[in-house]
């Protein structure tokens, strides 16, 4: 299982409809958060968001996209939590994190290391990597691609029933590319039962920025691009001062890099909650269009 959970959809400060950013990721039973902006915590609880996770990444270090730290920090001393947690940020990370760590007179009842990165990190997971690209906003900022590493190819049972090969640990040798002899004599092959490996899932989270030829390279055939649309078509010299997207730009990006689902986050509070002229916008140029709402949860299954 692979699914994002929008814990806030918003652009600069919160409103009635809409939390400012973060994202929950949830993949085999882990959870990765993206982001953390105020009121974080109390969006997990709302949504069902546990607070198992060990890794926190930051896009940059707006306002809106990290004061919710603290808060969550403090929510999970107070629920005795003792496993470590890691945060991940651009430039100024031990610095700034430092910071919103130190606030208020408690201390941190469990640890918490900062990480400084930069684009063209490459985070190594057991069957992902956290792949970490360079954006245009106006700071120091990167955006994510989660990339889950190649998959093997489907096993054939009843193939292997036919050959003779009982179903156990044969099986599994197998299919992780073994050649196994069998009691009567026989040898089998992978080439026999298994087929061509497939490609995992990738989900690609822009944070804060312009569009951008790294973003694109990033997001390059990727099965879920999240990108911000702080802006409509009628506001694009405001996008371009602020460092931010219009809608039918990041519909642009989904194009170009032909990925399977776009969803559209970061919205601005001058619209409407479900803010049909941003998803009209964006859909003649990329169908596959979708508006965030804080709540919603998105599955990424795999292309095959």
């Amino acid at each position: 299982m692979l699914s994002v959970t929008f814990l806030g959809t918003g652009a600069s400060c919160p409103t009635v409809d809409r939390n400012v950013a973060g994202l929950a990721v949830q993949r085999e039973g882990e959870t990765i958060l993206f982001d953390c902006g105020e009121g974080s915590q109390r969006q997990m609880m709302r949504y069902g968001v546990g607070f198992a996770f060990t890794e926190v990444f930051f896009t940059h270090f707006h306002a809106d996209h990290m004061l919710g730290i603290t808060g969550l920090l403090r929510t999970m001393g107070l629920q005795d939590r003792t496993a470590p947690v890691t945060l991940y940020g651009p430039r100024g990370a031990p610095r700034i994190l430092g910071a919103a760590m130190s606030l208020g007179i408690e201390r941190n009842k469990f640890p918490v290391e900062v990480v400084e990165i930069r684009a063209g990190d490459r985070l190594r997971r057991d069957e992902y990597d956290i792949v970490v690209f360079e954006t245009e906003h106006r700071a120091d900022t990167v955006g994510y691609a989660l990339a889950e590493h190649t998959r093997l190819g489907r096993f054939n049972p009843d193939r292997a029933r036919e050959l003779g090969v009982p179903e156990g640990p044969l099986w599994g040798r197998l299919h992780k590319g073994e050649t196994v002899q069998l009691d009567g004599g026989g040898t089998v092959t992978p080439a026999d039962l298994v087929g061509s490996p497939r490609r995992g899932r990738t989900v690609v989270y822009s944070g804060d920025t312009r569009p951008h030829l790294p973003l694109l390279e990033a997001a390059r055939g990727a099965d879920l691009l999240i990108h911000e649309a702080t802006f409509g078509s009628d506001e694009a010299e405001r996008a371009i001062e602020t460092g931010h997207s219009t809608a039918a730009e990041a519909a642009r990006v989904a194009l170009d890099a032909g990925v399977r689902r776009l969803v559209l986050t970061h919205i601005s509070p001058r619209y409407t909650r479900d803010a049909p002229e941003l998803l009209a916008e964006a859909r003649a140029v990329f169908p596959e269009t979708s508006i965030a709402r804080d709540g919603m949860s998105v599955e990424v299954p795999f292309p095959e």
